[in-house]
């Protein structure tokens, strides 16, 4: 049976022991019902795991014993999604949720001509994070960077591989066939209406290479969703 995994954002490699907040001890001791002696896995979400006895079952401050600490493979390469969040919460909640549970290593809210939400609850947003990583038992938290203007990030981002999706009717390459394997990638996502074609001609002038992602008109968070699919197909290890 495998061991849970919990988050413990503030533990580090050096820690010997360490308390868990209250909601975690809560959930160790109460829902659980974990004691004294027995083992689980804390995540500090940059790639260590953490072995550790339980060595004060308190259901408010449960105190544990490090008993070894791992540092997890970090993903290769790193892949990033450029994404204009729609105005439905709910929708932007599920994509992040399945982005983390995929694998992607960083995600950028874009503010585009056309976004229609501009404002975040970051602290929310990084907690859906959080849950999705304790589920799909992942050791790295991606990066949830603040809102940035399209025209910065277009202008200033050096990734290795950079595309952008759009739906106007110019000649583009499928997405799987334009990705190399290996490389360092970021994939821009439009809002509801796509962008804006000055916005499109503004990647393109600075090396963003124009993908489809099929044959159908997607909505933004699924795109986003067929996006991370795309890129965690083509580098897995066969």
């Amino acid at each position: 049976m495998d061991l849970p995994i919990f988050f413990a954002k503030t533990i580090s490699p050096s820690s010997q022991t360490f308390t868990l907040d209250e909601d975690t001890s809560k959930h160790v001791i109460m829902v659980l019902r974990h004691k004294n002696g027995d083992t689980i896995l804390l995540a500090d979400g940059r790639g260590n795991r953490y072995r550790c006895t339980i060595v004060d079952d308190n259901r408010k401050r449960c105190g544990v014993h490090v008993e070894e600490v791992t540092k997890m493979p970090a993903p290769r390469p790193h892949c990033a999604i450029g994404i204009a969040f729609t105005k439905n919460a709910s929708r932007n909640e599920w994509f992040l949720e399945k982005a983390m549970e995929i694998g992607i290593q960083r995600i950028i809210p874009l503010l585009s001509k056309r976004t229609e939400k501009e404002k975040f609850k970051m602290e929310r947003l990084e907690n859906i994070l959080v849950a999705a990583m304790m589920q799909s038992q992942q050791y790295y938290l991606p990066v949830l960077q603040e809102p940035v203007a399209f025209d910065t990030l277009v202008k200033e981002d050096t990734t290795t591989q950079r595309f952008i999706a759009h739906c106007l009717p110019e000649e583009k390459e499928y997405f799987g066939d334009a990705l190399v394997k290996g490389q360092d990638a970021l994939i821009l996502i439009g809002p509801e209406g796509d962008f804006a074609p000055e916005e499109i001609d503004l990647a393109l002038e600075n090396g963003y290479k124009p993908v489809s992602l099929g044959s159908t008109r997607l909505r933004t968070e699924t795109a986003g969703m067929v996006a991370c699919v795309i890129m965690q197909r083509v580098n897995e290890v066969r």
